[in-house]
């Protein structure tokens, strides 16, 4: 088993270490958390040992799980991989795409693996379906949050929309060749509600929504390919695919036929994948253990998680000054 230990106990971070403490890939060893206060409380209610340093957990572990602030990624991962330490990262994987760059390098060059927890990877309603997406060229996504005061320090785009735009990039594959972006600051000091149209060389549109003040959650996605639709809803883990095949000679008297001006026929099948549930959480910790064990590529690696947090970087920048966005 590989010795593990959490850098941060905030909300996601007591997610881990339970998720840690049940799997039997891993061996808990602690956590630390720079607040003496809620350190005492999480060794109260669940027992973890608590370490007195980050240096402390990290001397004492085979693989360090980062879920601290965005802004403390950089440092955290450095030290760890220094150290020789296999890290499993939160997303976005650092603060800025120099950080990023930087810690690739790093984990090239002190032999580490590294996981960044773009967690909707593991969601079984897009598992279901992945294998069946091929060349989409039209995608349309929305992710809409009810407002959460937690996450409001940074944009909208990496604090939601970098989920889908890591999916997207996972199943597109050609290089972006457009980005136009537009994002609005409703309550707070970064963008609340943000859409972007991202264009690829091979003619793939992407359009995607996202907003942290709705009135209700949305987590959907749909890819439009040559005859066939197929619609992911990560909230719910349903999926459907809709395919269209030419009309058989003898159609079911039930089918559902769509003819065009050139009287071309075509018959509409759907689908319904099985969606098998799961711990998407614990499936990303878990894999990431296989990948160290087996010496293969992890899932979501540091050049995936590089690749979509420079993505969302072009995004922002798109925006206009926080001065002109507040209404």
């Amino acid at each position: 088993m590989l010795k593990v230990g959490v850098l941060g106990a905030g909300h996601l971070g007591k997610i881990h270490l339970r998720l840690l403490a049940q799997s039997e890939k891993y061996d808990l060893i602690g956590f630390y958390d720079p607040s003496a206060d809620n350190a005492k409380e999480v060794v109260k209610n669940f027992g973890y040992t608590s370490f007195g340093s980050v240096d402390a957990l990290i001397d004492a572990v085979d693989v360090v799980d980062i879920v601290t602030p965005t802004l403390s990624h950089f440092d955290c991962a450095k030290n760890a991989i220094e150290k020789g330490r296999h890290i499993f990262i939160e997303k976005p994987i650092t603060n800025t795409v120099l950080e990023a760059e930087a810690i690739k390098t790093l984990a090239s060059q002190y032999h580490v693996k590294g996981q960044v927890g773009h967690v909707e990877r593991f969601n079984p309603a897009f598992t279901a379906v992945k294998d069946k997406i091929n060349n989409p060229m039209f995608i349309e996504t929305h992710r809409l949050a009810e407002f959460n005061p937690r996450g409001t320090d940074v944009p909208v785009v990496l604090d939601l929309m970098i989920h889908d735009i890591d999916i997207i990039l996972s199943v597109v594959k050609s290089k972006v060749k457009n980005v136009h972006a537009s994002g609005i600051s409703v309550i707070s000091k970064t963008p609340d509600i943000a859409n972007a149209r991202i264009e690829f060389e091979n003619g793939c549109v992407a359009n995607l929504t996202a907003s942290r003040i709705s009135m209700k959650n949305m987590r959907k996605t749909r890819f439009f390919q040559k005859d066939a639709y197929i619609s992911v809803n990560f909230l719910s883990k349903e999926s459907e695919v809709v395919r269209m095949k030419d009309v058989p000679e003898t159609p079911d008297e039930f089918a559902m036929i769509l003819q065009n001006d050139e009287g071309v026929k075509k018959q509409i099948y759907f689908e319904n994948p099985e969606v098998t549930n799961n711990n998407a959480i614990l499936d990303e910790l878990e894999t990431f253990a296989d990948a160290i064990n087996n010496n293969s590529t992890p899932v979501v690696t540091l050049e995936n998680g590089a690749d979509a947090l420079r993505l969302a970087q072009r995004v922002i920048a798109c925006f206009k000054t926080e001065k002109d966005l507040k209404v």
